[in-house]
């Protein structure tokens, strides 16, 4: 099993600290953290910081924690710039990126990005066919229905070799398919239960298998709060997801896990069963005290 911590990035104007920042992963390295993971939203009224710049500082700040975001609506990116600027975060790294990709689904404001919704999974897929030519091939000829390159370079490539792993996202079977084709594991979402993520894997290990994937890996962003006051922790927790996600959502409130640290090792333990071999543990109040508490109380017992 790994286990991973959220970056943080919810920071009203004029919040960041660097100083906190730094100690935040300092110490998320002493406490044995396998990676630190970002979120993507381009627009909403929770004020977080992009994940790609956050991620560009974390490896500053940092030695050996893989960096990743889970996940990135790549179907809103150019992919060229997106090649270039992620190759250039593994290089700046040491070869330490994780990329999650995302359709986003139909709902998104494609508008706002001079995109129409129509045959967005097509651009979504195409778009990840043209970041690898670029971050693997010396020059790239590319002849889609969204993007055309002659013989383009794109230097330096990423660091990691063939590139940076991919993670795909999704809740339908279709998506959950198509994560294991083209990427290489899948990444559940903290938005999703525990009983739809196990059926999600399900999906995913047939799939895998047909492919011949062996290797193909499964993770789970699992929203958490742990207080010896359980009542507290869930009121905690669901007051930090309705400003993640603007409004209250039942049924992400139900995904998270909050309570006492008993309660927190059970919620876990059931999506480890459920088939994750990574657990994101995404607290979103006291960070640092949560990622304490989770590696003291939580971890040793799973």
């Amino acid at each position: 099993m790994d286990y991973a911590i959220a970056i943080p990035q919810y920071f009203a104007d004029g919040e960041f600290d660097p100083g906190a920042f730094r100690e935040y992963f300092a110490r998320a390295e002493e406490l044995g953290y396998h990676a630190a993971w970002a979120q993507e939203s381009m627009l909403g009224t929770g004020p977080q910081l992009a994940p790609t710049e956050i991620m560009t500082y974390a490896a500053a700040c940092t030695t050996r924690l893989r960096l990743g975001t889970t996940v990135f609506v790549s179907t809103l990116h150019i992919p060229v710039h997106f090649a270039r600027a992620l190759a250039t975060v593994d290089q700046l790294s040491g070869g330490r990126l994780d990329v999650g990709l995302g359709s986003g689904g139909p709902h998104r404001a494609f508008e706002a990005f001079g995109m129409s919704k129509n045959r967005y999974v097509a651009r979504f897929t195409e778009g990840i066919a043209l970041t690898k030519a670029l971050w693997t091939e010396p020059a790239v000829t590319f002849d889609g229905e969204f993007w055309q390159l002659k013989d383009a370079a794109m230097e330096p490539k990423p660091r990691q070799k063939p590139h940076p792993p991919l993670w795909l996202g999704g809740s339908s079977e279709v998506a959950a398919r198509r994560a294991v084709r083209l990427g290489d594991g899948f990444f559940g979402a903290g938005s999703s239960t525990t009983s739809a993520f196990r059926e999600q894997v399900a999906i995913v290990t047939d799939e895998a298998a047909r492919q011949g994937k062996a290797d193909f890996r499964v993770a789970k962003r699992v929203y958490i709060a742990v207080d010896d006051d359980a009542a507290r922790a869930r009121e905690q927790l669901n007051a930090a997801l309705a400003m993640v996600y603007g409004r209250r959502v039942p049924a992400i409130e139900a995904a998270g896990i909050a309570g006492t640290p008993d309660d927190c090792v059970t919620g876990v333990r059931e999506v480890i069963d459920a088939g994750a071999g990574m657990v994101l543990f995404t607290a979103l109040d006291d960070l640092l005290g949560q990622a304490e508490r989770i590696a003291a109380e939580i971890i040793p017992a799973l």
